[in-house]
């Protein structure tokens, strides 16, 4: 089972920028499809973005489409969220996960989580 752990969650201001990054260990990689999830205050933990073993194929919500970018390095062990023109409706603790089954769009589908970094946009 793979360790995570996410970086590069902050405080911005509507309208900017931020890239999370996270870094695993303790297994192939490769070998698990990889998703962001984030949970609101008071709200249940709901699926970002998610990428394919190679990154050949993504998915994204609807919420985000168009502003959120999944990318994966398999060399360095690595999946990023790039995040851009960020709302007050973003502001939320966001997770890295991985899937150990061949499914990579829900929620049950993940196993491994990180522990999580805060993300908060002042409108």
């Amino acid at each position: 089972q793979l360790q995570l752990v996410e970086s590069g969650g902050g405080l911005v201001q509507a309208g900017e920028s931020l890239n999370l990054s996270c870094s695993a260990s303790g297994g192939t990689f490769s070998h698990y499809p990889m998703g962001w999830f984030r949970q609101a205050p008071g709200k249940g933990r709901a699926i970002v973005a998610s990428i394919s073993w190679t990154g050949t194929s993504t998915y994204y919500a609807d919420s985000v489409k168009g502003r959120f970018t999944i990318s994966r390095d398999n060399a360095k062990n690595t999946v990023s969220l790039q995040m851009r023109s960020l709302q007050y409706e973003d502001t939320a603790v966001y997770y890295c996960a991985a899937s150990s089954t061949s499914s990579w769009f829900t929620l049950n589908d993940f196993t491994s989580w990180g522990q999580g970094t805060q993300v908060t946009v002042s409108s």
